[in-house]
């Protein structure tokens, strides 16, 4: 069974920067396609970044050229790297891991427990 830890949350100042990381356990890292997603209402989830096997990216319009995600199979880890943070970037954040993009948000893909980004005007 897929595990997933979320880390390095926390309270910012608008402009600032955090290092998000989500490591795995209990799967084949290498393999997996990796996201990140936030929550921005009590029923609504949105994708900000994803990343599959070979390292290919996809951003939300609303982030691109402010988060970057990236991942290091040797520590089974994915990190969400976002910097020049807004106040509309406040959430809680999850990690989820799938087979390959197309099986992201599906009922077969994993996710954390979240980690909470708070930024501040």
């Amino acid at each position: 069974q897929v595990q997933l830890v979320e880390s390095g949350g926390g309270l910012v100042q608008a402009g600032g920067s955090l290092r998000l990381s989500c490591r795995a356990s209990g799967t084949t890292f290498s393999i997996r396609a990796m996201a990140w997603h936030r929550q921005i209402s009590e029923n609504q989830r949105e994708m900000v970044a994803a990343i599959d096997s070979g390292g290919k990216t996809v951003y939300i319009d609303s982030v691109q050229g402010r988060f970057t995600i990236s991942r290091d199979n040797a520590k089974n880890t994915v990190y969400l790297q976002m910097n020049n943070l807004k106040p509309t970037d406040t959430a809680v954040y999850y990690c989820e891991s799938a087979e390959s993009m197309k099986r992201l948000r599906t009922p077969s893909a994993s996710w954390g427990q979240g980690t909470q980004v708070i930024v501040s005007a």
